[in-house]
């Protein structure tokens, strides 16, 4: 084993529990939000209009008077929910087409290929962007633009991780045996890439909340007066000089929040292979 992989290997912990643990801190902001949050975070006129941070409103108020804090604590509930139920749809439809992919036929592979490639040569925002626009702007129709956006990449992952399965003598041989290609996924190919696709869920939970974001701060997302953080940066656009601190305090929940993420990602699939690569999106 060389130097730099020797290296590599000794930094790794320090990653990992770096990124879990700005995971937790946040998974547990967002648990606990009602708890933490002194101030209803829809209550306006909670103190004074563009109150400058201070004990008695930490992150200070919006333009409304509205407790900051309280909205950016109670954004890291509905951003992450939001994050959540994407992923988990997006990895449940994907993963189910790339299994199909590799396992169903030739000309099932084929045609779901061209399909998949045909989506994810489409960046995911832009996916979302216009199904959102077709659907309407709301919470429910900015998750399932979402988990749409999500599918391409998940079903390229499960499609290369199941090939590679499928090349590996145990396949063949329960194939010899007369195990159907339905309970040969689900019994023996499921569990050995199982760890892969979730880690993989994790590097696009980051991903999910970006776009999340994204989606709220053009208005096409969730609606005023929830406070989602992309909502909350929307509404502060209009302030940045003379509040500031409607900008800087969700932006950086976001920018934690993804960090977090990503790092706990990276880390979790370096310890499951060092060597795998798999294919990534620009934001994932």
């Amino acid at each position: 084993m060389n130097a730099p992989v020797r290296r590599r290997r000794r930094r790794l912990p320090l990653n990992v529990l770096l990124g879990l643990g700005l995971a937790t801190i946040v998974v547990a902001v967002a648990v606990l939000a009602p708890v933490i949050a002194p101030f209803d975070p829809m209550r306006m006129a909670a103190g004074p209009r563009l109150a400058a941070p201070s004990l008695a409103h930490l992150f200070g108020t919006d333009e409304f008077g509205r407790d900051l804090f309280s909205r950016v604590v109670r954004g890291a509930h509905l951003s992450l929910g939001i994050g959540l139920a994407a992923v988990v749809a997006g990895l449940a439809v994907g993963g189910l087409i790339g299994l199909v992919a590799a396992f169903a036929g030739r000309l099932v592979e084929a045609v779901l290929l061209r399909v998949i490639d045909l989506l994810y040569s489409f960046p995911d925002t832009l996916i979302a962007l216009a199904l959102v626009a077709f659907l309407g702007p709301g919470l429910v129709n900015a998750t399932i633009a979402i988990a749409v956006s999500l599918v391409p990449f998940y079903a390229r992952v499960a499609y290369s991780l199941a090939v590679a399965e499928r090349a590996k003598p145990y396949v063949e041989a329960a194939r010899l045996a007369g195990i159907g290609s339905g309970r040969l996924v689900r019994v023996h190919v499921m569990p050995n890439i199982g760890q892969s696709l979730i880690v993989m869920a994790t590097l696009g939970f980051s991903s999910a909340i970006l776009s999340a974001a994204g989606l709220s701060f053009l208005g096409l997302g969730v609606q005023p007066p929830s406070p989602e953080w992309g909502a909350i940066l929307a509404s502060g656009r209009n302030y940045i000089t003379k509040a500031p601190w409607i900008l800087i305090f969700p932006g950086l929940a976001i920018c934690m929040t993804v960090l977090a993420f990503n790092l706990l990602g990276d880390s979790l699939r370096d310890l499951a292979d060092p060597r795998r690569t798999a294919p990534q999106r620009a934001g994932a």
